[in-house]
């Protein structure tokens, strides 16, 4: 099982809500760091907060979400070390991590259901990293 921190703003809450409830379920060990409540609030700060927790332990991942997904994937790729996806599909989810080793995934609560957000994350999750010629092309900016 995973090691997941998950973050939302307002727009992602009730879908932050829902998967983190479903990961649990699943065995996984997840740390929701907030908000608790769906009172407006910035998601670069929530984006910070996972994507230094992902930083801290080697073996997790992070899951943000907003209303679209992009403010959260903008902002967890400003941080150096994080290769954040925005995934609308399964495809998505799954080379985002076998060809990208992706660690942070992020979704849109407006454009995303919960049905296909668990699939998504149940994918990103379970997906290994294939290295090889992918393993040249996400050092290149280290």
């Amino acid at each position: 099982m995973k090691r997941i921190y998950i973050a939302s703003d307002h727009g992602g809450f009730n879908l932050k809500s829902f998967l983190a409830g479903y990961l649990r379920e699943k065995g996984h060990d997840v740390f929701d760091l907030g908000p608790s409540d769906p009172a407006s609030c910035d998601y670069p700060v929530k984006a910070k907060a996972v994507t230094d927790a992902v930083l801290g332990c080697e073996e997790s991942v992070g899951i943000l979400i907003c209303g679209t997904g992009l403010g959260m994937s903008m902002a967890a790729n400003r941080v150096r070390g994080i290769r954040a996806a925005l995934c609308t599909t399964e495809f998505h989810a799954k080379f985002a991590r076998a060809h990208n080793n992706a660690n942070v995934l992020c979704m849109g609560e407006r454009v995303t259901g919960p049905g296909l957000a668990a699939s998504m994350a149940d994918i990103f999750l379970e997906t290994p990293f294939e290295g090889g010629r992918h393993l040249r092309r996400i050092t290149i900016f280290n």
